[in-house]
């Protein structure tokens, strides 16, 4: 029940070319056919959709905005934009590892790597071959990520690493994982550097899959580092810019966790919107009551004003602009609609929207969690407040 085809309502952007139009066709196609038959399996039984990332990694997915030199499919922002909106419109789960993937998992080889990283990492995440994982947050260290407290002491040729991280997407698949250490060299901490490793490391080891309310299918897991010992050479960038890497990461990320959550709005909002036409009460059908019309109102409102700040932000990101206060807004905003819409859906369908069977809960369990990952929107205040205050100091 409350399985839905989706229908797409206002398909036209002005930020449309013909390319982000057959993709998004195409990603339509694939959500439907592969997605979808399998959502509900991933959701309720928390299966890592792996079969499904293998797929989407065959249709060149994984690399969507990367340098084709390294396997990526060289398209723009907004394709990716465009591909984790309509994959969360059906699975969100899905969604949330490829996102993760993409921006954290593999964005700082992208934009911090040397070209002997690139070849053999990037080259890899690009096509799929290889699963990213970024490992940020610590028991201490959430939105004060600069608290951090993993250690990583440089002992000859090799860094030797002590700390653990919480919260890390798809740590349990990836084969490489990104994370933040304080880097101590002869014995001075130089600053905090973003330092990778390859999985099955000896020295770290990883906890069970979290168990979530949302995004029941993504993995989740807590990674320990216990006198690891990795080469000197496995840092990306130099070893105290980690810290100003991590924020500029985190920037490009908050589009496509955006992304996300407008799929995830569209996903709650198209159900709300099929049940609303079927569902009868006092002798018609209930969207003919205003109450459900100014619901559906205001949730597709909602719905376009994400899209126009997400779509906004990606092609500023395109141009080389500086892109931390829109895609601060973005994520806010976006985030905040989602909870919103998913809320509302479920009193559309009035007590069957508690019912699993009807699905539209699985969207308002896989929303809350946007406005916590990649900076809570408390920490998305602060960032807008600290762009407009110092744009008009400036002045």
């Amino acid at each position: 029940m409350g399985v839905n085809n989706y229908k797409m309502v206002n398909d036209f952007s002005i930020y449309y070319t013909d390319e982000h139009i057959l993709l998004r066709k195409m990603v339509r196609e694939f959500a439907q056919n592969e997605l979808l038959p399998l959502s509900i399996e991933v959701d309720t039984k928390g299966k890592f959709p792996l079969e499904s990332i293998k797929k989407l990694a065959e249709l060149g997915l994984m690399g969507i905005p990367w340098d084709p030199k390294y396997g990526g499919g060289g398209m723009d922002t907004l394709s990716l934009v465009i591909t984790i909106e309509e994959i969360a419109k059906v699975c969100v789960s899905t969604a949330a590892t490829l996102m993760a993937h993409t921006s954290l998992g593999t964005g700082p080889f992208h934009y911090f790597g040397t070209e002997e990283q690139k070849q053999k990492y990037l080259s890899k995440l690009s096509t799929g071959e290889m699963l990213g994982s970024f490992a940020l947050t610590e028991p201490n260290a959430g939105s004060d990520a600069g608290n951090t407290q993993t250690e990583a002491i440089l002992d000859g040729d090799e860094y030797v690493v002590n700390g653990q991280k919480v919260f890390c997407t798809n740590a349990g698949y990836a084969g490489s994982i990104i994370f933040t250490s304080q880097v101590i060299e002869d014995g001075k901490n130089v600053g905090i550097g973003a330092l990778y490793v390859d999985a099955n490391t000896p020295g770290m080891t990883m906890s069970e899959p979290e168990k979530k309310m949302g995004w029941k299918g993504s993995d989740t897991r807590s990674i320990y580092f216990d006198k690891m010992r990795i080469p000197k050479s496995n840092i990306l960038g130099k070893p105290g810019s980690g810290f100003k890497n991590f924020l500029k990461t985190l920037t490009i990320g908050r589009i496509s966790i955006s992304a996300l959550a407008l799929g995830t709005s569209m996903g709650a909002y198209e159900l709300a919107l099929k049940y609303s036409n079927e569902r009868e009460a006092f002798g018609k059908k209930i969207n003919s009551f205003q109450a459900i019309e100014f619901k559906l109102a205001d949730m597709i409102t909602q719905i376009s004003a994400a899209r126009q700040l997400i779509y906004h932000a990606a092609w500023l990101k395109d141009q080389n602009k500086d892109v931390t206060k829109d895609a601060a807004i973005a994520k806010l905003f976006s985030s905040e609609a989602a909870m919103k819409i998913t809320t509302e859906a479920i009193q559309v369908h009035g007590g069957y929207g508690y019912i699993e069977d009807y699905h539209v809960e699985r969207f308002f369990r896989d929303a809350k969690i946007l406005e916590i990952g990649e900076g809570t929107s408390e920490v998305q205040r602060m960032v807008i407040a600290r762009e407009i205050l110092k744009s008009y100091s400036s002045t």
